[in-house]
């Protein structure tokens, strides 16, 4: 079976919301780059944030930060700087996708979606298989506190 296009309906609520909850939650603004095609060997270093999403449409979402990123994110939600990636890091992080789901969710209510549990991924040279008729979108960012990478793929419940 081929891979399913996403749907642009599906993407811009993770734009916005990847947008809005930098801006209110973190307090920095970030830049959006060109969204790409994930090709079948791209790997991350550091933290990934895994959450799904269930309903009248399937699908993962996912945001990938390395180290640096992740423990900047998390000094901007506690307002102290941890020593290295902790267990503070990781809850961060797993909030961080937690927020960006919620509210991308709130933004398609037609499709009555519920999310999971986030779950975190890390270490070196790791990537979320999404099932083999979905192919991922990547949705690079800018920001004052590094560059970080949102996954989505997702497609209609049948």
């Amino acid at each position: 079976m081929s891979a399913t296009a996403m749907r642009v309906e599906f993407i811009n609520p993770f734009i916005a919301s990847t947008k809005r909850v930098f801006e209110t939650m973190i307090g920095i603004t970030v830049e959006r780059g060109t969204p790409y095609l994930r090709g079948t060997s791209e790997t991350h270093e550091g933290l990934i944030g895994v959450i799904g999403l269930t309903g009248k449409a399937i699908g993962t979402a996912a945001v990938c930060v390395g180290s640096d990123v992740a423990i900047n994110i998390c000094e901007r939600f506690l307002g102290t700087r941890p020593p290295g990636v902790d267990s503070d890091v990781v809850d961060s992080i797993g909030e961080l996708i937690n927020m960006i789901a919620g509210n991308a969710k709130s933004q398609l209510e037609d499709y009555q979606m519920q999310i999971s549990l986030p779950s975190i991924i890390r270490g070196k040279d790791h990537m979320i298989d999404f099932p083999h008729q979905i192919q991922p979108v990547c949705i690079p960012f800018t920001s004052a506190i590094g560059d970080f990478t949102v996954q989505i793929g997702f497609i209609e419940s049948k």
